[in-house]
């Protein structure tokens, strides 16, 4: 069974955005948001601002500076769940949301955490089930520079990693 042919039957549609919907799998308990259409690589998926920024991370907020992490806005962004495989990508310097490779309609949005978190306010577990998966998730601070390479990164994260260098 694939994972949207278990999210229609045992999820519910909690709401749709135009280019996105958000779906709750009432036995995990798991939120995500699946394309309502399909993007090819490199499209513009939305523009993104910051609702509100504040200095210190929390597990909704993505980082755009040393200090500056912003809740997302459209809110609906912030059920976008990671993956050591995504498919989308926020440019935290265009201020937009990228698909990465391409996504098809229901597919789940992904983006991987580290690529905007120098140091996750909430490290977890990864379950994603890529064949690369990291296992640990806790922010780029705590990635090989080898392993960062594989993936695109923010130009606050690029610095980041110069800095440390």
């Amino acid at each position: 069974m694939t994972k949207i042919t278990h999210l229609k039957e045992t999820g519910k549609l909690i709401s749709q955005h135009g280019i996105a919907d958000i779906w709750h799998d009432a036995v995990t308990n798991h939120y995500s948001l699946h394309a309502a259409s399909d993007f090819e690589t490199g499209n513009i998926i939305t523009p993104f601002k910051g609702a509100s920024v504040q200095n210190y991370a929390t597990y909704l907020t993505v980082q755009t500076g040393t200090d500056s992490h912003i809740i997302l806005d459209p809110t609906f962004l912030q059920y976008i769940n990671h993956s050591c495989n995504p498919n989308v990508f926020f440019d935290t310097t265009s201020m937009q949301l990228i698909s990465i490779r391409p996504i098809k309609t229901d597919d789940e949005f992904c983006f991987f955490y580290p690529s905007t978190e120098w140091e996750m306010a909430r490290p977890f577990v990864c379950n994603c089930g890529s064949k690369n998966c990291l296992q640990l998730i806790n922010g780029a601070a705590h990635l090989s520079k080898e392993t960062l390479e594989k993936y695109r990164l923010t130009d606050f994260i690029l610095q980041k990693i110069k800095q440390k260098t």
